[in-house]
């Protein structure tokens, strides 16, 4: 028996003021997903990061009262059991290790609960501070590949996809989207 389809009254908003992340996440998604983008002013949550992904896509979908996709990175350091922070925190330790950790938390509306979709890229390394927030550290640290040896930011984008923390947490949003049978009312006209 097949499932039931689930109207959605308008494309999905995908909360995002950076301009390079949408074209990414739209890179990735390309047709799969009809969305629309907006950025919103959501509080800097605490937390654990799937806990507070989940939380900003229940305040954006009340905001917008639709579905909401919203997106959340950081990067984790194994010396300290995979708490995102402060990467100097980490020069104290001998393992300067980390892994990127990529959460998009979609929200059919506004009374519905969050699911999450996790994608993460290992083998990152840390040896010495780099000053900048957790998106600004993860495009300047060394990435530990052994096929390329470049610089995460100077990979080809079709390289970086195949490993990148976002790249596959978009994937299981895609892979979602088709088993689930979403329909929309009506289709995205204009992406902000």
């Amino acid at each position: 028996m097949a499932a039931a389809r689930v109207v959605l009254p308008q494309p999905v908003t995908f909360v995002t003021g950076n301009a390079k992340k949408l074209e990414e996440v739209q890179a990735i998604l390309g047709q799969s997903v009809p969305f629309r983008s907006i950025k919103l002013d959501l509080p800097e949550l605490q937390g654990e990061p799937e806990d507070i992904s989940k939380e900003k896509a229940r305040l954006a979908a009340k905001e917008v009262n639709g579905p909401v996709l919203v997106e959340d990175t950081c990067l984790c350091f194994n010396a300290l059991e995979g708490l995102p922070g402060l990467n100097n925190l980490l020069m104290a330790y001998e393992d300067k290790s980390a892994y990127a950790l990529c959460i998009f938390s979609l929200a059919i509306g506004p009374n519905e609960e969050p699911i999450t979709f996790l994608g993460k890229t290992p083998q990152f390394r840390l040896d010495t501070p780099v000053a900048g927030s957790q998106s600004s550290i993860l495009n300047k640290i060394r990435c530990e590949l052994k096929m390329t040896g470049q610089d995460y930011a100077e990979m080809p984008k079709e390289e970086k996809n195949k490993i990148s923390h976002r790249y596959k947490a978009l994937a299981l949003v895609k892979s979602h989207f088709a088993d689930a049978g979403y329909t929309f009312q009506t289709s995205p006209s204009n992406r902000e």
